[in-house]
């Protein structure tokens, strides 16, 4: 063959870090080396993998037309090089989780994971649902685990468990002491939410996508602990996942309120590029979460200490 696994590794460092230089350092290369190899990979077939532009590269359709390929094919190479050298484990597996997925559910789904298979390394990155989506579009992850919605035509989706938001308010608030609330109560309060392109938010948005102008946002917050410690002072009330709440309804430092107008569920998804091969580990730690979750109606009823 007249490419080389090395140029095609260059390449896909290149296509994820959108430079020779983060490239070089990933691979703990030289730039001269790194930007070379390209060079060689696109002189040897005469064709270009990027569009430049003074310093930077932007991939250009025959290089997103091989990026996936070479990304499976690095991928296949790997398990091989385990295999031949015996190696138990899966080898290093990036996952991307979104907060509430990442914080409650994952980091203890990685830990069994590595008890399991100790040779194995896994990278977990937590973010909200647009960032996820779109890393695993580029290839920069191997699985997501979000709590949003996704419907990017080059991701396949697949439903893991229901999910519900709720909202929550600290014990003293007015509206905790009542059995049932209404939409109009609620649009009177100040509430403290979840950022914009988080799946949380979603899931708030579409619950109230006919009065959303009639909100008072008083606050905005990139993580659900932030948002809980929010309410619980008293600055407002928040709509989060059961599961987040979890330990502090029982410990009755927040409490639920009930709002039987809104439709606040949802579900949990694994998603992966269509094009992207699944390893042996990637398969195996799918199929620890689906064991994990096997009977369990929703995602606050996971009986999380069996695995802490």
């Amino acid at each position: 063959m007249k490419y080389s696994l090395r140029q095609l590794e260059i390449f896909v460092a290149i296509c994820r870090t959108e430079s020779v230089s983060r490239a070089s350092e990933a691979l703990s290369l030289s730039q001269s080396a790194t930007s070379t190899a390209l060079s060689e990979l696109e002189r040897q077939f005469d064709l270009q993998l990027f569009d430049r532009g003074g310093k930077s590269l932007r991939i250009n359709e025959t290089g997103q037309q091989l990026l996936p390929r070479a990304v499976e094919l690095l991928d296949r190479a790997k398990e091989i090089e385990n295999l031949l050298q015996g190696h138990a484990g899966f080898g290093h597996m990036r996952i991307g989780a979104t907060l509430t997925v990442g914080n409650y559910l994952a980091t203890i789904l990685v830990a069994r994971f590595l008890q399991e298979h100790s040779e194995s390394r896994i990278q977990l990155k937590v973010h909200n649902t647009s960032t996820i989506v779109q890393q695993i579009a580029n290839h920069e992850l191997d699985l997501g685990m979000i709590e949003g919605d996704c419907n990017h035509p080059d991701i396949e989706v697949q439903p893991w468990i229901a999910d519900e938001l709720v909202v929550f308010s600290a014990p003293n608030h007015p509206l905790a002491s009542q059995r049932k609330v209404s939409l109009e109560q609620l649009l009177q309060e100040d509430w403290i939410l979840r950022e914009k392109g988080s799946g949380t938010r979603a899931t708030f948005d579409r619950a109230f996508h006919s009065y959303h102008s009639q909100l008072k946002i008083r606050l905005e917050l990139e993580h659900t602990e932030a948002i809980k410690r929010a309410v619980e002072s008293g600055l407002g009330i928040g709509c989060i996942s059961r599961l987040a709440l979890k330990d502090a309804f029982r410990r009755g430092s927040l409490v639920p309120i009930s709002t039987p107008s809104l439709n606040l569920s949802r579900f949990f998804y694994f998603l992966w590029h269509k094009q992207k091969y699944q390893t042996t580990g990637i398969r195996e730690f799918l199929d620890l979460c689906r064991r994990l979750t096997e009977g369990v109606e929703r995602s606050d009823l996971v009986n999380l200490p069996e695995i802490a």
